[in-house]
């Protein structure tokens, strides 16, 4: 990604000025550069400590939302009753307000490490807390190849961090015909998804007639919080793992990895997009 020489100093969400000394061609330029911010989000829940995620501090509303319903801290949105912002001097906290037998419940399930911004179940204590097939996606859309080219084609014009920094993530959710209709960057792969899902949600978007697209890899986290999210097809620009294939197939999630302008490899449940003439993908 070759990266503008932009000098405006606007303020952008979700990143900082830094200076650097930048060499090309042998010459030395010294200027200032839109650096993504990675800061520590504690969530809370009921007054109690449950994780540490470093995310990037914007839409942290949608990531409250997406990320207890991912995480199954709560089971519907309405089971989030608040969600109070705290800035603090080295990070950010996350207060939500459970019901109490949510909170309860809580208690044995607790993570005892901080997740990464590269990692979705950093500190996970239980294997049954992180290998769960969530219930199965009942939605069937179908999906041309046509719309996930034009989703692909037009991620970049919504990527404001990325076409800045060059260090996030996108999450987006495209309508039947691949038009963009709602996308959330952050420097972790998960955080962008959970924001996701928790916009869709807080803006009573349906999901099922689109899709999601994200820009990184179909790990087993992110094909577990899509089909927990109800979302029947998840596009990676990247490569699906064998954990994350077999979860798609149980939960009923379409899976396509290597999604390009113009091709893509579909996984699971390939009857959910319709190829090109002549049966090219």
């Amino acid at each position: 990604m070759t990266l503008p020489e932009s000098t405006d100093d606007s303020p952008l969400p979700g990143a900082v000025r830094r200076p650097v000394a930048r060499w090309r061609a042998g010459s030395l330029a010294e200027r200032s550069d839109w650096i993504a911010e990675e800061v520590p989000v504690a969530v809370l829940c009921n007054g109690r400590d449950f994780a540490v995620m470093m995310a990037t501090p914007t839409d942290l509303e949608d990531f409250a939302l997406g990320f207890a319903l991912s995480e199954g801290l709560i089971g519907s949105p309405d089971e989030l009753l608040a969600v109070a912002l705290q800035p603090q001097l080295e990070g950010m906290t996350l207060a939500l307000t459970l019901p109490p037998a949510r909170a309860a419940a809580l208690t044995q399930r607790e993570r005892s490490l901080e997740g990464r911004s590269g990692c979705g179940v950093c500190g996970s204590r239980r294997l049954e807390d992180l290998l769960h097939v969530p219930p199965r996606v009942t939605a069937d859309p179908r999906i041309d190849a046509a719309a996930v080219d034009a989703a692909l084609t037009g991620l970049a014009a919504h990527q404001s961090l990325a076409a800045a920094t060059g260090a996030t993530h996108a999450a987006a959710w495209a309508d039947a015909d691949g038009r963009i209709r709602l996308l959330r960057e952050d420097v972790g792969r998960h955080n962008a998804l959970d924001k996701l899902i928790g916009a869709l949600h807080r803006g009573g978007i349906g999901r099922g007639d689109g899709f999601a697209v994200v820009t990184s890899r179909a790990s087993y986290e992110m094909a577990m919080k899509a089909a927990s999210a109800g979302i029947a097809v998840l596009a990676a620009i990247s490569a699906p793992t064998a954990l994350a294939i077999a979860l798609a197939d149980s939960a009923g999630l379409t899976l396509i990895g290597f999604a390009r302008p113009g091709g893509c490899a579909v996984y699971t449940h390939a009857g959910r997009y319709v190829g090109r003439p002549g049966g090219e993908p």
